[in-house]
């Protein structure tokens, strides 16, 4: 009895350390699921892209750098973070992109870090996203972590009301304008494609606030050097993008309706972090 018992105990041990299986991500028409499944973001290097940056704040137009860095990581489900045991049985894939930037104005500067997380296969569904905000105010982070129905909103500023909270974003369909740069190079490319998406509203800023969510239009256009995409948030707000024809479709600019503009400058692979 005892033997069977034991048995039956390390059978259900067993079957604890099996990977979770997930649901197959729903086809699309638009975005390619191969586009981070190829063998280039395995080479266990980054890929660091660096942008002449313009935006406006305080009434003036900073000129200013940002860095763009796209690597695959290995996440663990049990903290939901990169990896330091690779022998865990609840790894999973993920392509990070980190956003860095600082700039000047006239009495202090600011540093911006924004960190997205997607699972290889769902370029249109964010993982996760944090973000930071320093300046001579204060601190501001925020971070949106995906569950079944929504984002769970979680917040710390130096602002009244927001200074330190939680709250819930409905929509796990949610396309977010972050994420444009690292999604729009898994179009499938096409010449007239149209389509429309909700997307929520930037979040690189040192605000923290109910996010606001757009009825956005897309549009691609064949641009015979490069591949120009359209993203009409609203009436009166347009971005538009302009990326390589070549694999793997390096964002070449950004033109924002609020002034926030960037333009390639260099792009290489190298392990940054050593």
């Amino acid at each position: 009895m005892k033997t069977r018992l034991l048995f039956l105990a390390l059978i259900c041990l067993g079957c604890g350390k099996h990977k979770t299986k997930e649901a197959p991500y729903a086809n699309s028409s638009v975005f390619n699921h191969e586009w981070a499944m190829q063998s280039l973001w395995e080479d266990g290097q980054a890929e660091v892209a660096q942008y002449h940056a313009q935006r406006r704040v305080y009434g003036k137009t900073r000129n200013f750098e940002y860095t763009y860095i796209t690597v695959k990581e290995e996440f663990n489900k049990a903290y939901n973070v990169k990896t330091d045991d690779y022998s865990r049985t609840d790894l999973f894939s993920v392509m990070k992109v980190n956003k860095f930037a600082r700039f000047e104005t006239d009495n202090y500067p600011y540093h911006y870090l924004t960190s997205l997380f997607y699972k290889r296969a769902k370029p249109e569904q964010l993982h996760k996203i944090t973000h930071t905000g320093q300046e001579w105010c204060g601190n501001t982070f925020k971070q949106f972590t995906l569950s079944p129905t929504g984002y769970q909103y979680d917040y710390n500023s130096y602002f009244d009301g927001f200074g330190d909270g939680q709250s819930f974003l409905e929509g796990a369909d949610l396309i977010w304008e972050d994420q444009l740069s690292y999604l729009l190079r898994a179009l499938r490319f096409e010449d007239g494609l149209t389509f429309e998406k909700q997307v929520v509203e930037s979040q690189v800023n040192t605000k923290t606030f109910e996010p606001k969510v757009y009825r956005a239009q897309f549009q691609v256009i064949d641009g015979d050097s490069l591949w120009q995409v359209n993203v009409q948030l609203d009436k009166e707000k347009k971005n538009t993008y302009s990326f390589s024809k070549e694999y793997p479709n390096i964002m070449l600019s950004k033109i924002g309706w609020d002034g926030f503009n960037l333009t390639l400058k260099s792009v290489s692979r190298y392990k940054y972090w050593q």
